[in-house]
């Protein structure tokens, strides 16, 4: 089983994750309406880059956007939940050491206790989005068992990889439950409301450069509207 999940059920994960998001990005770009999305961007470039960079990092930053300033409690859980998401995975050491077993490099590493707490921010932030989703009418009424799932394909990678590496009664269950959760989370990324993974950065570019070009962004300049 071991030699499965690590072998060919790894590249095939790979390969829709990677081929996934090739394709989504694809048909986002191409999806712009002509009239709508696309007029004056060629034109105003400069305008369009300046409001896309701005829109992009300001959403990068805690507290950097209003949205993020009127819900502190919600913007820290969300930040934690998604640095840790992406870190851990990225700069534990257990997976640099496999990176560099199989394909000849790796990345820089963060300490054990580093991937713990980390680990921890993962579960410990989805338990609280879920809260959320439970207790606020406003979310509870628009999440649908989808969206629970969504948050559980995320978490479980996190929880089982913990147990295996701390060696947890049946590590070896643990271990293997561990690398299928981390393949159906790529599968799912392409495949869900996850591409926002990559998605985010497009849609918060177009509509930086909307305002930037035609939402204000070119006051003073002649631009009509």
């Amino acid at each position: 089983m071991y030699q499965l999940v690590t072998g060919p059920l790894a590249w095939l994960s790979f390969g829709v994750f990677f081929i996934g998001m090739l394709v989504r990005v694809v048909l986002y770009i191409k999806g712009l309406d002509t009239q709508l999305d696309r007029v004056t961007y060629r034109v105003n470039v400069a305008y369009g880059l300046r409001g896309a960079l701005r829109s992009v990092v300001r959403w990068l930053i805690p507290f950097g956007t209003r949205s993020w300033r009127i819900n502190p409690g919600f913007t820290l859980v969300f930040f934690l939940f998604h640095v840790c998401l992406i870190g851990a995975p990225l700069f534990v050491q257990a997976h640099s050491i496999l990176l560099k077993e199989r394909w000849g490099f790796g990345l820089p590493t963060v300490s054990d206790a580093t991937a713990d707490l980390m680990t921890a921010g993962v579960v410990v932030a989805g338990v609280l989005l879920l809260l959320r989703r439970i207790a606020l009418p406003e979310v509870r009424f628009i999440s649908t068992a989808y969206d629970y799932l969504l948050l559980a394909i995320a978490v479980a990678p996190f929880l089982t990889g913990f147990l295996a590496y701390h060696s947890a009664p049946g590590y070896r269950f643990w271990l293997i439950a561990h690398i299928l959760c981390g393949q159906i989370m790529l599968v799912a990324i392409p495949l869900t409301k996850l591409n926002h993974f990559a998605l985010f950065f497009l849609s918060r570019a177009q509509i930086g450069m909307d305002f930037g070009i035609k939402r204000g962004g070119m006051k003073g300049t002649g631009m009509p509207w």
